[in-house]
């Protein structure tokens, strides 16, 4: 079965930086999509940024300049460098990705998601 695990979440003061990690395990054969949304406590989740198999990159405006996605296609991972980092964006972080199998059949996935906690 497809699973999606993100790691690289913790606790960083403002102005600091972490890099998050996602990978993709099981039968898989393409992932055209991947990306990064969060959802802090009592908010509705928003997308941060997203990568096509292409890299055709789109990011939220919040994050521009701040934020960088990446993918390794070869070893199925996308990853979300996260520099000066800011309170408000405390948050759970959840992987996303559409999936191909060997016979074609796409589907969507979530990770569990990483904790992300800014404070000083």
């Amino acid at each position: 079965q497809v699973q999606l695990v993100e790691s690289g979440g913790g606790l960083v003061q403002p102005g600091g930086s972490l890099r998050l990690s996602c990978a993709a395990s099981g039968m898989l054969f393409s992932i055209p999509f991947m990306g990064w949304y969060r959802q802090a406590p009592g908010r509705q989740r928003e997308l941060v940024a997203t990568i096509t198999s292409g890299s055709i990159i789109t990011s939220a405006d919040s994050v521009k300049g701040r934020f960088t996605i990446s993918r390794d296609n070869a070893k199925n991972m996308v990853y979300l460098q996260m520099n000066n980092l800011k309170p408000e964006d405390t948050a759970v972080y959840y992987c996303n990705a559409v999936i191909g199998s060997i016979a074609g059949r796409l589907d969507n996935y979530w990770g569990q998601g990483t904790q992300v906690t800014v404070s000083s």
